[in-house]
């Protein structure tokens, strides 16, 4: 088995990542899953074009110089309990969620062999990564689909059971590019968490246990709802706006931290300011 960190390692991202040129973000996920002698798993289960996603990635890390590649194809949960995909799992330093319809993803593999196999090596140290629905489905309870550019209301929002590979947080994604924070504070007021993330397009949180460093073109917006001192969510019907007070905001671009168990953006940070911004792209 290759060599891998005992650190818990997640790299979330939220969508359109660069994939051409220096490709910053899946660089790093190459990095941390390995670098020249990373295995990695490519996991489909979101879209309904496993191959030509599967191969799209294929390409840029076999270009960053990953030893071994290849992707699992779930189309049902049958698919799940593959022989094949658990050993190469077993095997694996990365594993990677292309994006798609998250709702996929879990309806085809949460609570299966697969999914078990993949936190199991989690919890011995492989890197997690997923952008878009590869990105939602890390919390313990996702965002399933729900309206954009809105205010908050209950009914913009569907939550539904994620992975759980971060959980007690909420994150959305295509965030600033889409207008999706009226929907992520209506999940957040919803969820018995304080602490949501929205993550940019070209734009990831890279998580190494408790600490969250951001990487990419965009920010990471968090909301904090641990210290609000009132919201009106007991108060209302489905389609009238929520009121929230109190709760904070950090927006936090490339090169910046924050701490989770603290809940608090780590600012004293020197080499943020000498990091490079990278160019903001556009993508779908």
């Amino acid at each position: 088995m290759t060599d891998i960190h005992s650190k818990r390692q997640l790299v979330i991202i939220g969508g359109a990542e660069e994939k051409d040129g220096d490709t910053p973000i899946l660089r790093e996920f190459v990095r941390r899953s390995g670098g020249t002698k990373a295995h990695i798993v490519i996991m489909t289960a979101a879209t309904e074009l496993p191959r030509e996603a599967g191969e799209n990635y294929i390409r840029v890390f076999e270009r960053l110089g990953a030893e071994q590649v290849r992707i699992i194809d779930t189309e049902t949960r049958e698919d799940a309990s593959s022989s094949t995909a658990l050993e190469a799992i077993n095997k694996a330093t990365g594993v990677f969620f292309t994006g798609g319809d998250q709702a996929r993803i879990t309806s085809i593999l949460k609570d299966t062999e697969i999914d078990a196999a993949i936190h199991k090596r989690y919890s011995e140290g492989i890197v997690i990564g997923g952008t878009s629905a590869g990105a939602a489905v890390m919390p313990d309870q996702m965002i399933v689909e729900g309206d954009s550019q809105t205010n908050a209301r209950i009914e913009v929002v569907e939550m539904g059971p994620g992975l759980g590979f971060l959980p007690g947080v909420v994150i959305d994604q295509h965030f600033s590019q889409r207008g999706r924070l009226g929907r992520l504070i209506s999940a957040l007021v919803q969820q018995p968490v304080a602490l949501g993330f929205g993550i940019d397009e070209n734009t990831a949180m890279v998580v190494t246990d408790s600490q969250i460093e951001v990487i990419g073109a965009g920010a990471v917006t968090i909301v904090d709802e641990s210290e609000a001192t009132y919201n009106n969510l007991d108060q209302i019907l489905k389609d009238e706006p929520l009121a929230i007070v109190g709760a904070k905001l950090h927006i936090l671009p490339h090169g910046y931290k924050f701490d989770l168990k603290t809940r608090q953006p780590i600012i004293d940070n020197p080499s943020a300011a000498n990091l490079p911004v990278p160019v903001a792209t556009t993508g779908s």
